[in-house]
């Protein structure tokens, strides 16, 4: 099971990095892999459905997301999941001086056939984790400015 978490600080208020990244369609700012993101169901709130499309390691993937869990301004917790995947994507939110720090944390799990691309998943992680993250706070910033 592929998981990464990583934490960073960012000039966004907490309640603005939520409404941000609560909006799963924003995952077209942030998320180098996402080509496509859009609401298929609910009102943004728990249980609000996505329909997701991503290029990863040359093949296009398509997901659907769902809201699984939300704390205004401190937690914001999808899943994403197709016939060979499950994952979680959880992002924690708190105030720290006078930034707000973000802790992201990536798990995924494969099966059936996809099950044997979980190794090259692994390894790519932390190139794809270093991307995402200097995107989402690019993203993230902008909100401040």
């Amino acid at each position: 099971m592929p998981s990464i978490t990583r934490a960073f600080a960012t000039t966004a208020s907490p309640e603005a990095a939520f409404d941000y990244l609560a909006d799963f369609r924003n995952a077209e700012g942030w998320d180098p892999g996402t080509k496509t993101c859009q609401r298929t169901g609910g009102d943004g709130g728990v249980g609000t459905t996505y329909r997701n499309v991503s290029g990863f390691l040359g093949r296009e993937v398509e997901l659907t997301y769902t809201t699984a869990e939300l704390v205004p301004g401190r937690l914001v917790l999808l899943t994403g999941s197709n016939d060979s995947f499950d994952g979680h994507d959880r992002f924690e939110i708190e105030r720290s001086g006078d930034a707000t720090r973000i802790t992201y944390n990536a798990e995924m799990h494969f099966s059936g056939a996809s099950r044997l691309a979980s190794h090259l998943v692994a390894a790519y992680l932390p190139i794809l984790a270093k991307k995402t993250v200097d995107q989402l706070r690019d993203c993230l910033d902008r909100l401040s400015a």
